[in-house]
């Protein structure tokens, strides 16, 4: 009832903006322009990393692809808005389509930066940067290494 009289004072608008998505929906007068100048967009290849405990998680509801499990250390790589990469226990999988994921994508996806000076490095030792930045799970602590024992210790 809120939102049929704040529709009827002319401060939102109902209708149907957003496909896949059942029921009326509402929104703010400029958000509905917003919503049709995304569709004009020209697609630029633009990596987004989420969080798949973040109300973004769409994936498997609205979106094609398997469901991500909304735990923290799990998150979602979309390019220009549609989900293609996902990080689950560790293990990066492509979403709706089987292509594999560039280190581009690997790196927005866990958010670890490489200075240009390693990946220049790692380029000339022939080392693919994704191995490096996936051999720990993000978040993990690392391991200190056992310190050796004085004499007076033991």
């Amino acid at each position: 009832m809120v939102y049929r009289r704040l529709e009827a004072r002319g401060e939102i608008r109902g209708g149907r903006f957003v496909s896949g998505m059942s029921g009326e929906q509402f929104a703010l007068p400029e958000a509905v322009g917003q919503l049709r100048a995304v569709r004009r967009v020209e697609v630029g290849g633009t990596l987004v990393g989420v969080g798949a405990a973040d109300p973004l998680n769409l994936t498997g509801i609205i979106t094609p692809g398997d469901r991500v499990t909304g735990v923290t250390r799990n998150r979602i790589l979309y390019r220009d808005g549609v989900p293609v990469l996902a990080l689950e226990a560790g293990e990066a999988r492509p979403i709706g389509s089987d292509e594999p994921p560039t280190p581009e994508m690997i790196q927005a996806l866990v958010r670890k930066s490489i200075s240009p000076a390693l990946r220049a490095r790692l380029a000339m030792s022939g080392v693919p940067v994704a191995s490096i930045l996936m051999e720990r799970r993000p978040g993990g602590r690392r391991r200190r290494a056992a310190k050796p024992m004085s004499p007076m210790q033991s």
